[in-house]
């Protein structure tokens, strides 16, 4: 060991002490941050499903692939991380002593050749981020990127480091090789041993290289240690956690029923709830459980939730990750006061600081974020604005997309509950919607007499529930309130009931004891009015099913989100039943041959997924065999199953106007008409609704043929049953808004990076 070894050897270790000191407080601190949010025992097990969850999603990267032509790269990048880190800590030997290496592992060749394709992935895979990251920069995208609102100088220090560090992987295996350490085949060092040859051999050259190696790993360990925020840097390791304790211990992520309100790690009673020591939803960053606060620290500001969602895509205020990054921010701005002991009562008194000086030692910056509302316009300033959080359909594009199992949706109507019932504050639209269903157990606010005016046009009698359930009935009809009273919908319970008469299945509808599911009221945040609508349901249905063992309690729906509450949220009510879509039903059937398409509907259609039955519940293949067992042909749309493009009705926006940026049915339609059919097809009356106005605006623009026609997959089944029979073609009832067009985007299933 020379005087060189031994001084760069001395630095590097005195700096490391300093740098990993930071490194290791800093997350000391971040696991005290995250524990400042509500309890969440739910998340606790079971082990062995989400462990097998979290090995396939990291080492797989099956989220991350979802975008393939980026998962390859960060793949690459990850790997180099993890195991790179060998090297990283091997170069504190080879400071000291040049021709170090790991006990047994350095005599191995394929350990050479492992840490060769190391250094050299992570610097393709660090380029290829950068480039990927320059072709998408927003200066030349504007909102189509989806890096807009990211943090740039994070993301390019960490993309820098990373190829800093696979460089300096090379560079001292180089170093060795020049200095003959060990005698490698040119397999097992098919980059180092021909730099080795050019390279002159020295080991102070190779204890300065590993010494430069060093002091650019503690750069970046400096670095995060003083931003909590960077999530592009910290993701590297809350990732782990953030997917293992996601909501779906078998692996799904947080989409399909919404997470019951909680408070204290317990679902909230309202019969017994107290709004002074009870959490109504969240009203302030720690009424978040600490997996919210997980889910804001390991965000990587990536945007594919931002490149998915329907609200962004049109000019809306709203990005799931700005919403995301605004908590984090917010959240760690105002943790200090929360560690201090701090927290104020509903009227935003301070009861949880005492004494003479109570803020003695707290930083005034986080007193300061400690008085900004949740929920806020720019004059308040709030940490999120209204408009962005009423902008939400809660189509779930964000939590498909997120590859590290963000639960946006969750935390979107957790806020929501709060604002309606806490503050009552709410967009005036919602006022009336939650009246009707008050009132009348439908967001329309019609009569439930009225429920069975659908059967009035058919030729056969609909069955009705007298009371008591006959043996041969197989299926309960919810008819849902859209298919009982809007006129569009209408057509579609009309073809559903003529294919269940055809094809001799026996079933009967509730008929005015039917009322709203509350799926409206539920993603609008109003959780009372939903329990009280569920749980009015839950009975009726029961009720329907006494005496009938659980595999032969059957539902069959028509509106997908009619579906998505009945299967997956009425569970946690008491109400167990096994729900399908019509179009799952009709499918079985033709399939059984109990339905037989006689004549084909010779017309090109392109197929709408409904984000409730497509993104929510995977359902992607029924509704198209029935497209194709009608005899059209089907044209999809760029964006479609999985990527498929909100048409705006979710999250209660079927009761709110669109006044910003474009009308997202609007986009829809435009996307649909890209692909020159004659019928849009859907398998919910919501999307009908939206699409129908969506397709007369650009009729009335002259942008669509009068021959293009919104209709249910059901209705093209029933016409190629029916050899051809059509009903008049739908009219619309709602007044189109206008908005401001934007450019179209790439809307490819690869589009951004």
């Amino acid at each position: 060991m020379g005087a060189v070894q031994l001084i760069l050897g001395l630095i590097a270790v005195a700096v490391s002490l300093v740098a990993w000191s930071m490194f290791v407080r800093t997350i000391l601190r971040m696991v005290k941050v995250v524990q400042l949010g509500q309890p969440d025992p739910t998340r606790n097990g079971p082990f062995v499903p989400r462990m097998k969850t979290l090995i396939t999603e990291f080492a797989a990267h099956t989220r991350m692939n979802k975008f393939r032509h980026v998962g390859w790269a960060h793949w690459l990048v990850m790997w180099g991380f993890l195991i790179g880190s060998a090297a990283l800590f091997e170069a504190y030997g080879e400071v000291f002593v040049p021709t170090w290496g790991w006990p047994v592992l350095d005599h191995w060749n394929l350990w050479h050749l492992l840490m060769e394709l190391l250094g050299v992935a992570t610097i393709i895979g660090g380029v290829a981020l950068v480039i990927i990251r320059q072709r998408n920069h927003p200066r030349r995208a504007d909102r189509q990127s989806r890096f807009q609102g990211s943090n740039f100088w994070q993301a390019y220090f960490v993309e820098a480091v990373v190829i800093f560090e696979g460089i300096g992987i090379l560079g001292v295996r180089a170093g060795k090789a020049a200095l003959g350490a060990h005698e490698l085949p040119t397999w097992a060092a098919f980059v180092s041993n021909p730099l080795g040859e050019i390279l002159p051999a020295s080991p102070n050259l190779v204890s300065a290289l590993a010494f430069i190696k060093l002091m650019g790993a503690m750069v970046w360990v400096y670095v995060v240690a003083k931003y909590m925020t960077m999530g592009v840097a910290w993701h590297r390791f809350s990732a782990f956690f953030n997917i293992y304790f996601k909501r779906e211990a078998d692996g799904g992520v947080a989409l399909g029923a919404l997470k019951p309100m909680m408070s204290d790690g317990k679902p909230l009673d309202f019969e017994e709830a107290d709004p002074e020591k009870d959490v109504f939803g969240a009203g302030k960053v720690e009424d978040f459980t600490w997996k919210g606060w997980l889910d804001f620290t390991t965000c990587t500001e990536c945007g594919r939730c931002q490149s998915q969602c329907p609200a962004w895509n049109t000019g809306k205020p709203l990005s799931p990750k700005l919403v995301i990054t605004q908590l984090r921010d917010h959240a760690y701005a105002k943790a200090p006061y929360l560690l201090a002991g701090g927290k104020k009562d509903m009227m935003g008194e301070e009861i949880g600081l005492t004494g003479d000086n109570p803020h003695a030692g707290i930083d005034v910056l986080a007193l300061a974020e400690a008085e900004r509302p949740l929920i806020g316009g720019v004059d308040e300033l709030g940490v999120i604005d209204p408009e962005v959080l009423w902008s939400c359909t809660t189509c779930g594009a964000c939590v498909e997309q997120c590859p590290v199992d963000i639960e946006h949706v969750d935390h979107i109507v957790d806020m929501r509950r709060y604002q309606v019932l806490i503050e009552s504050n709410f967009p005036s639209e919602l006022g009336g919607m939650f009246k009707n269903l008050e009132n009348k157990g439908n967001p329309w606010g019609q009569n439930a007499k009225d429920r069975l005016a659908w059967t009035e046009e058919l030729d056969f009698e609909v069955p009705v529930f007298e009371g008591e359930l006959s043996d041969d009935t197989e299926y309960l009809f919810w008819v849902g309130c859209a298919g009982a009273f809007e006129d569009r919908a209408k057509k579609t319970t009309r073809a559903v009931a003529e294919l269940l008469h055809t094809a001799d299945v026996k079933y009967v509808v509730l008929g005015s004891e039917e009322t709203c599911t509350g799926d409206p009221a539920r993603r609008a945040g109003n959780e009372f009015l939903f329990q009280m609508l569920a749980q009015q349901n839950v009975e009726v249905i029961n009720t329907v099913f006494e005496g009938r063992e659980a595999g032969k309690r059957k539902v069959v729906v028509t509106c997908a989100h009619c579906f998505n509450t009945l299967a997956n949220e009425y569970p946690q009510l008491g109400g167990k039943y096994e729900v399908v879509h019509h179009t799952q039903l009709l499918n079985k059937l033709v399939r059984e041959r109990r339905l037989v398409p006689v004549a084909k509907v010779a017309e090109d259609v392109t197929y709408h997924d409904p984000c409730y039955l497509g993104r929510h519940n995977k359902v992607y293949e029924a509704p198209r065999e029935l497209v194709g067992a009608s005899g059209a042909k089907l044209r999809e749309m760029p964006r479609h199953e999985e990527r498929s493009m909100c048409c705006g009705a979710g999250g209660a926006r079927m009761w709110m106007e669109e006044r910003i940026g474009k009308r997202i049915n609007l986009d829809r339609v435009d996307e649909a008409l890209g692909t020159a059919p004659s019928k849009i097809a859907t398998g919910c009356p919501f999307c009908r609704v939206m699409l129908t106005d969506g397709v007369t605006a650009r009729q009335a623009d002259g942008a669509a043929g009068e021959h293009v026609e919104v209709v249910d997959v059901a209705q093209l089944l029933l016409a190629a049953v029916k050899r051809g029979q059509t009903e008049p073609a739908d009219t619309p009832t709602d007044e189109v808004g206008t908005g401001t067009p934007l450019p179209d985007e790439d809307k490819s299933p690869t589009a951004g990076n």
